[in-house]
């Protein structure tokens, strides 16, 4: 190519290309998740193969705020195979808050450090960043409503919390969750996107603004 060719080639000005750097700066900003509503609660649909069930967006709203009074301010929560309570904190934009979503589903790798493999058949196979009683609240929602599930996703949650639990399950396994993990029914019933046969409840082992009182 000539010199003259080259002279033809359009020049960013100065101002111009500061504009177009500035522009690329914010587009990677809104790339990063959650910032744009990319994997925000209800965009990564349920998989029912892997038993997921997301909250309506009200419930999760609710269970997300709940877990941010109850970890208190510079409180780290732990949601354990409850994505929808964790994308809804993400929405929530808390600097003060940290939050780990501990999933089976690999899906959920978009969040980054936020992000633990967790399958509750081996409840503590956990990474080494994850330190045994490192969370202030951990809000867990077992994938099946069953006691062998109940009792093995029960050894990650007393591993990882500093003492609060807030555990949505179905009505039936109110029982074995009262003696698994010291926890007791609130108030307050959880709904979620889609009608579940199953009734399903909250329960909690400290004072908590879903309200106890049965």
């Amino acid at each position: 190519m000539s010199d003259s060719e080259d002279d033809d080639i359009p020049q960013l000005s100065s101002h111009a290309l500061a504009a177009l750097q500035e522009f690329y700066a914010e587009q990677k900003q809104l790339a990063i998740p959650g910032r744009d509503g990319k994997y925000n609660a209800g965009v990564i649909e349920e998989n029912w193969q892997l038993s997921q069930f997301w909250y309506s967006q009200d419930t999760a709203l609710q269970l997300a705020q709940e877990a941010v009074a109850a970890a208190g301010e510079g409180g780290r929560i732990a949601c354990v195979s409850a994505p929808s309570v964790y994308q809804k904190l993400r929405e929530l934009h808390r600097e003060d808050i940290t939050a780990y979503i501990f999933e089976y589903d690999r899906r959920f790798a978009v969040y980054g450090e936020e992000f633990v493999f967790y399958d509750y058949n081996n409840p503590l196979d956990l990474p080494g960043r994850i330190p045994e009683h490192s969370f202030d609240i951990v809000v867990v929602d077992p994938p099946y409503l069953s006691e062998e599930c109940l009792r093995k996703t029960s050894e990650t949650v007393r591993f990882l919390t500093r003492g609060k639990i807030l555990l949505c399950t179905g009505a039936v396994m109110e029982e074995q969750a009262a003696q698994l993990l010291g926890v007791k029914v609130c108030k307050f019933i959880p709904e979620h996107s889609r009608n579940l046969a199953n009734e399903f409840r909250c329960y909690v082992n400290y004072d908590s603004g879903l309200d106890c009182e049965t």
